[in-house]
């Protein structure tokens, strides 16, 4: 079961307990009609509202650390913008690999916080896939990756305001230092992927 398949079962085991736990409360609770009626179009209303945003959130790019080791698909620098309050961006598209160089076939997006000798890096490594030469990295050479879903949360609760005076990441809502793997090495050409070994006769 992968990681997206896991997440909606979660989410809908969790509206079916929030529906059963309303049932509940609607039998056995001693409320006047209205209330029992106000409280099932709110429940229902929260579904649909909840339901919309969780889609829109199916293509945002993750802050999480990136795999142990992957494939990168196409990359995307979005420079720093000191007017908007914008601390830049760069965005990832891989795909993780096995020990043998295998691709998993699910790719996933990612975003580092900018920073110029890893956007230079990146730069690079577009220029070699567009060329026909693959290229690959590690998570070890991209700094812990302490996002999480939190901080996307934090965004919402954060004034934007804040964020551009403190000097911030507007996107997280909390300030970011280049990553460790800006410094050393990121990408790299991808080997082949290694063949089991023949059955030997």
């Amino acid at each position: 079961m992968s990681d997206l398949q896991l997440v909606i079962l979660t989410l809908s085991i969790a509206y079916a307990v929030i529906g059963a736990l309303l049932l509940v409360v609607l039998v056995y609770a001693r409320l006047h009609w209205s209330l029992k009626a106000i409280a099932v179009v709110v429940t229902s209303v929260f579904y649909v509202v909840s339901f919309g945003g969780m889609r829109g959130l199916l293509g945002w790019a993750s802050a999480e650390r990136m795999p142990t080791s992957f494939k990168l698909l196409q990359a995307r620098i979005v420079e720093p913008h000191s007017l908007a309050g914008d601390p830049g961006s760069i965005y990832f598209w891989v795909e993780e690999l096995d020990e043998d160089n295998r691709p998993s076939g699910i790719p996933r997006a990612f975003r580092i916080p900018y920073d110029d000798s890893l956007a230079e890096k990146t730069h690079a490594a577009q220029n070699e896939i567009a060329a026909g030469h693959p290229q690959g990295g590690r998570a070890a050479d991209f700094g812990g990756g302490e996002g999480s879903i939190i901080d996307m949360v934090r965004e919402y609760v954060t004034p934007k305001t804040i964020l551009e005076t403190s000097g911030g990441d507007s996107s997280t809502g909390e300030f970011n230092a280049p990553p460790a793997g800006a410094q050393g090495a990121v990408f790299t050409p991808l080997p082949p992927p290694r063949m089991p070994p023949k059955d030997e006769q």
